[in-house]
């Protein structure tokens, strides 16, 4: 599930092509338009796994998001539902976590506490329910961040899971 439609990027991605990412932007700000993210301008990288993903029809079956998430999976403006035992987030560097308002994630600050499940460097689960894992929310909000946190965040699920509620 994503927001839009996922852009892949087919050709590397070397100098010029860092260059006219870097000048999209520019115009953006040049004409006084908030600038977008940084995969709207670059696109995604199809990597040997993504290239097979998309050889296999996986992409194909894109669906929208969500707009409720329920005690057991999402729920679809539509009404359709999928059960759900896990869900992965991908804020992206602009969070979007307005959805989760009712989970009452946020503390007296205003903020999503989190703590580090398994690296005590590495700050993912959410203090106020240890079932929600941000990957790419402050301390991960870079591409290694996000790297490192995503990998702790997968082994923490796996545990959890492994275990149950």
């Amino acid at each position: 599930m994503t927001r839009r439609t996922p852009v892949w990027r087919t050709g590397d991605f070397d100098p010029e092509a860092g260059r006219e990412a870097v000048a999209l932007v520019e115009e953006r700000v040049r004409r006084g338009l908030p600038p977008k993210s940084v995969v709207s301008v670059t696109g995604l990288m199809l990597r040997p796994q993504e290239r097979r993903a998309a050889e296999l029809g996986i992409y194909a079956a894109r669906r929208p998001m969500f707009t409720r998430v329920e005690a057991d999976g999402v729920r679809w403006a539509d009404g359709s539902f999928e059960p759900a035992d896990a869900i992965v987030w991908a804020t992206g560097f602009r969070p979007s976590v307005a959805h989760l308002r009712l989970l009452r994630l946020r503390g007296d600050a205003g903020g999503i506490q989190l703590e580090a499940p398994r690296d005590p460097h590495t700050f993912t689960t959410a203090t106020r329910d240890r079932r929600i894992h941000f990957v790419g929310y402050g301390p991960s909000a870079s591409t290694i961040g996000a790297t490192r946190a995503g990998r702790v965040a997968a082994l923490a699920v796996r545990d959890q899971l492994s275990v149950g509620p």
